[in-house]
């Protein structure tokens, strides 16, 4: 063989039909035909908005808020967004058509870290929880003083979800006309609780708006106390649907049938009222007791003092905060604090021990 001659080229090319090889058979990839990952898009062009409400997986999304280029889109769920909750007030990230044009469709890919989260469970047995509503700082509770009757342990238990999320408690006492609520407000003696009180075509709206300006306020309420009413009479645009109480039952008809956001305005600035579904129960199995007492930042101070698991009602022995009422080192508003607390702590207990009927 000529040395200068490869022996591996016999003459033969790799166009020869006889190398064809496109009529080869490949076994796909048997997870996927395309490689998978877990890297996600970055988003980076993501616009961030307020979510004012949902209806059948769309999510209304105010964008550039108090600019002169706020608008409203209509956004769905990312896939992978598909087991976490997004609710009213919640700060999303959004991408897409983000013009809010008719017939146009966004897309929130993420939601921003929450300040506050109210959530209610099913009921006290249930420790998995419903969110509520997101960013709220403030909690407004309607209440009829007649027609129908108040009930002190449901409003117990607005305020313990409240106190545990973090947010004011107010309350509005409806209906003050049918009935005299001083009786059902030593209920609430002690507590650090704004109080307005409302009567037919004497509504304190100049004084409860002043209280929402600069705030995102849930209001919460039993069905037919007037919660829509009141929500009517401070957004005139709300268009909330009312109804009345079954004279048979004492009952009132279910009639927000969602959780929506609407701003409200005045001359002294704006805030957002979050109406919610009228509700007969208020199931608390998510709550943490160590919230409620952080409350009342004076008493949670000297229950430091406390022997460890101290649950600071009447028979709890060598409890600090009893001793220092008694002593009169909470002054003279003391013993209606400590009053408030045990009666909301007591509240949680029977809920735990099964013995509570809201």
């Amino acid at each position: 063989m000529d040395p200068t001659e490869n022996w591996w080229d016999d003459g033969e090319t790799d166009d020869d039909p006889e190398f064809d090889e496109a009529d080869i058979r490949v076994r796909p990839n048997p997870k996927a035909n395309r490689p998978r990952t877990k890297r996600r898009p970055s988003h980076h062009d993501a616009v961030v908005g307020r979510v004012l409400g949902v209806d059948r997986g769309r999510y209304a999304v105010l964008l550039d808020e108090d600019t002169p280029e706020e608008h409203e889109v209509i956004a769905s769920r990312a896939r992978e967004l598909r087991r976490q909750p997004i609710v009213t007030g919640d700060r999303a990230r959004v991408v897409g058509d983000t013009s809010g044009e008719v017939g146009t469709l966004s897309r929130i890919v993420g939601i921003e870290p929450r300040s506050t989260l109210l959530r209610r469970s099913a009921d006290d047995t249930d420790l998995v929880e419903r969110v509520v509503v997101a960013n709220a700082d403030q909690m407004l509770i309607v209440v009829a003083a007649a027609d129908p009757e108040p009930r002190p342990r449901l409003v117990d238990r607005y305020l313990i979800a409240a106190l545990d999320a973090g947010i004011r408690p107010l309350l509005v006492i409806t209906k003050t006309d049918l009935a005299s609520p001083a009786q059902f407000l030593t209920h609430f003696e002690g507590l650090d609780l704004v109080v307005f009180e409302s009567a037919r075509g004497e509504m304190p709206l100049e004084s409860i708006g002043a209280s929402l300006v600069g705030h995102s306020t849930v209001f919460v309420g039993h069905s037919g106390v007037g919660k829509s009413t009141l929500v009517n009479a401070l957004v005139p645009t709300a268009l909330r649907a009312t109804g009345h109480v079954n004279e048979v039952t004492g009952r009132g008809r279910h009639t927000s049938s969602s959780t929506v956001s609407l701003r409200y305005s005045s001359a002294d600035g704006s805030g957002w009222v979050i109406d919610t579904p009228g509700v007969r129960s208020f199931g608390l199995g998510h709550i943490d007791p160590a919230n409620v007492l952080r409350a009342y930042t004076d008493l949670d101070r000297i229950a430091e003092r406390c022997p460890r698991g101290c649950t600071h009602l009447p028979d709890a022995p060598d409890c600090a905060i009893i001793e220092a009422v008694a002593d009169g080192e909470l002054g003279p508003t003391g013993p209606a604090r400590l009053d408030s607390l045990q009666r909301l702590l007591a509240t949680f207990a029977r809920i735990h021990s099964g013995t509570d009927a809201s």
